[in-house]
């Protein structure tokens, strides 16, 4: 069911029994669990799917093994099982990721941490080495019976230097442990979609659809394309709107304050040196202030993270300087023979964590757990989800979706722990298994093996599909980029709700996020864009526009025209 045909069946019949505003990854997982259980439900976001909180994420699927200090070991215990579950579940979209602890202190942090536990001490001294194997002695243990990654392992200062020669002399151990590296949470999030909608026919989906408010029973949901106003009559709405929550609720009568949420950045940058010393590994550690931070690889290129400062207006949030002195200065603490000029930054993120709100000294003592609040809409039920980490999403959708089929008098068909994820299916574990698969895809459709591989790379086992639908739809490579076909592009603009040009670059792609969008790239796109929507020169002129414009005030990034 396209767009037009949603709008159609709304403007006829206003009844659906679920409607979801919002449509990050939380909103998505319920989406996508409801339909898997014959449940009509409508989602609907302001904005295209997966581009608010849930596109700011670390791209970690990880347990979170510094929240044992906070005492929150149902969340690390969940959060551990669920990583599980993302790479065996996704595995085109989720890797295991080595993830390596610099450690400078050996007993620091062992009488106070339990302090901290207690909520008698804002943040204990820096974390040493013991703190850190009791840390992750716990953490392995939770997961222990899955076996989905190793255990982990101590390198005392000779064996952390021969591993990592550009390391701090200062660094006395390194612990090495396992979590999951998100590929593309946004690519993720389209495969939860097309999941749900092609399960069940009643599943719906509208991304810039926005909730205008409430009449009644009746809710309000603005058109952003066409400026039509739907109303929709659900028998139960489910608010996921992440830091948007209280305003939608509000919009709803509903005056009650959820959401007090941080503020989170993060750098892409284009280091060679930086990205071949890290190899595969993550980096993950305390810096000077007490902050939790990160240099994790990312393709060909390195993320650097995260802020977490108290902020409110995620509409406007953007990374500042104030930050990327930060991050390139947290790089300096461990890898100090490598110098990160700013010309490196290819790309820049940021959002706000929709965690519950808190009276917490320190932003790190905020829980990162998630949770369901129950309000009323006149006689409608109305669920607002709190907080929750990506990598609990599955485990928070299926607590709702249990919540919300027992208000609809339902009964769970199936569980979604070990349903694979569109393209995860059948995937090919070994690199041998890997290059028979896309070998098989390049011959078969008489395509370039590179090409074959970047498609894999892409979609996973749904590659092969695709490429006999590119191939009918136009095999025309691409003079602006590689591994790219003017079929593929106009493949995504019918199939996976592209209704803007940076919808390409953003989130149906990674080409912005690895600072490939130049120019030639963006022309040769918005060409093919304004002949699928039928667009006229001034409207594709408009569109490219946008996109400059996003890209610079949102993403630090300059395209010159």
């Amino acid at each position: 069911m396209n767009r037009d045909q949603i709008i159609k069946r709304f403007r006829e019949n206003q009844n659906i029994p679920v409607l979801i505003i919002g449509a990050g990854i939380n909103g998505i997982g319920t989406f996508r669990d409801l339909a898997l259980n014959g449940v009509d439900v409508l989602l609907v976001d302001k904005g295209d799917y997966c581009s608010g909180a849930s596109a700011a994420s670390s791209h970690m699927a990880h347990g979170g093994i510094r929240y044992l200090e906070n005492g929150e070991f149902r969340l690390v215990h969940e959060a551990v099982q669920e990583r599980n579950r993302m790479i065996e579940n996704a595995p085109h979209r989720v890797i295991p990721l080595p993830t390596t602890i610099p450690m400078f202190k050996v007993w620091s942090g062992l009488l106070n941490a339990p302090l901290k536990f207690f909520n008698l001490l804002d943040r204990p001294a820096e974390r040493g080495a013991i703190v850190i194997k009791i840390g992750l002695m716990i953490y392995d243990s939770y997961t222990r019976k899955q076996k989905t990654v190793p255990g982990h392992q101590f390198h005392n200062r000779q064996e952390s230097l021969e591993r990592y020669p550009e390391l701090s002399s200062k660094v006395k151990y390194t612990a090495t442990y396992f979590d999951g590296l998100i590929l593309s949470p946004e690519r993720y999030s389209i495969d939860l979609i097309k999941d749900a909608i092609g399960e069940h026919e009643n599943a719906m989906a509208l991304n810039y659809a926005a909730f205008e408010g409430v009449e009644g029973n009746t809710v309000k949901i603005k058109d952003a394309l066409t400026g039509e106003e739907l109303r929709v009559s659900p028998k139960v709405i489910v608010n996921a709107a992440g830091p948007w929550i209280d305003g939608v609720n509000r919009g709803m009568g509903v005056n009650e304050r959820y959401i007090g949420g941080t503020k989170g950045s993060h750098l892409v940058l284009d280091v060679p040196e930086l990205r071949e010393t890290i190899g595969d590994h993550e980096f993950f550690f305390e810096n000077k202030d007490g902050r939790i931070v990160l240099i994790l690889p990312f393709y060909d290129k390195v993320v650097v993270g995260t802020s977490d400062i108290p902020a409110e207006d995620a509409d406007h949030v953007v990374c500042t300087d104030v930050e990327v002195d930060y991050f390139l200065e947290l790089v300096d603490r461990i890898f100090p023979n490598i110098k990160i000029p700013r010309e490196a930054i290819v790309f820049k993120f940021a959002g706000i964590r929709p965690l519950e709100y808190s009276k917490a000294k320190t932003t790190g003592q905020i829980s990162r757990d998630h949770s369901i609040k129950h309000d009323k809409l006149g006689d409608i039920p109305v669920l607002s989800l709190v907080g929750g980490k990506w990598t609990s999403y599955r485990a928070f959708s299926e607590q709702t979706t249990d919540e919300l089929l027992q208000l609809l008098g339902e009964t769970r068909q199936q569980s979604t722990e070990n349903i694979k994820i569109d393209g995860g299916a059948n995937y090919p574990r070994s690199e041998q298994e890997k290059e028979a698969f896309t070998s098989g895809i390049s011959h078969k459709y008489h395509i370039s093996c590179e090409y074959a591989g970047a498609l894999f790379l892409r979609y996973g086992t749904g590659s092969g599909e695709i490429a006999q639908q590119i191939a009918q739809i136009s095999p025309l490579t691409l003079n602006s980029i590689e591994n790219w076909s003017e079929g593929e592009v106009r493949w995504l603009i019918r199939n996976e709700g592209v209704e803007h040009l940076d919808d390409l670059f953003l989130r149906r792609t990674t080409i912005a996020w690895l600072g490939m969008l130049t120019r030639e790239v963006l022309l040769e796109f918005a060409d093919i864009f304004a002949d699928e929507k039928q667009l006229s020169t001034q409207q594709k002129e408009a569109e490219i526009r946008r996109t400059i414009q996003i890209m610079d005030e949102k993403h630090g990034v300059k395209i010159d025209l």
